[in-house]
């Protein structure tokens, strides 16, 4: 059977994955807290470092004070990431996750991901201004979570949503 989309998981994250997270994303990120209740929340930029071995997210950590605080204890996070235009998606785990202040060239990716996000919706037809209404964040409160993938799940809409992508 051919892995759906092309993706396919070898060690950290494959070509595949890596060219289809090198856009400007829909991201968003979930853990639950050591009670188990789920916690979710809108991410800012992410990037891949490592050759895919490692993901990093950034988020409002004020707004999603509760998340951050959760990843902190549990280490759980999963981020899931769409194309807008398509829904084509996907959902990457990993255990051990950390909470940083980012670096210096992590806050920068937050603008220019920002931009290339407003882009993206706008040729489909939102407004510049619910954009950036709906992802405003103050860059002082940019928080970095960083995880070493362990799964990919493919969560395109679809009969093959939910599916692991195999190694």
């Amino acid at each position: 059977m051919a892995e759906p989309d092309g993706f396919r998981q070898e060690t950290g994250l494959d070509a595949a994955v890596l060219r289809f997270l090198d856009r400007s994303l829909s991201v968003n990120v979930a853990t639950s807290d050591p009670a188990g209740r789920p916690l979710v929340g809108r991410a800012v930029a992410a990037r891949t470092k490592a050759g895919g071995e490692r993901l990093s997210v950034l988020i409002d950590g004020r707004a999603n004070a509760a998340l951050v605080t959760a990843v902190a204890e549990t280490g759980r996070l999963a981020v899931v990431i769409s194309e807008p235009s398509t829904h084509r998606s996907l959902q990457i785990k990993g255990e051990g996750a950390v909470v940083a202040a980012p670096t210096a060239e992590e806050a920068a990716l937050a603008g220019p991901y920002l931009d290339g996000f407003v882009a993206k919706l706008t040729g489909i037809g939102f407004t510049e201004s619910f954009v950036r209404a709906v992802m405003a964040f103050d860059p002082a409160d940019l928080v970095a979570l960083h995880l070493r993938p362990s799964a990919v799940f493919d969560q395109t809409p679809g009969p093959r949503a939910g599916e692991r992508i195999p190694a």
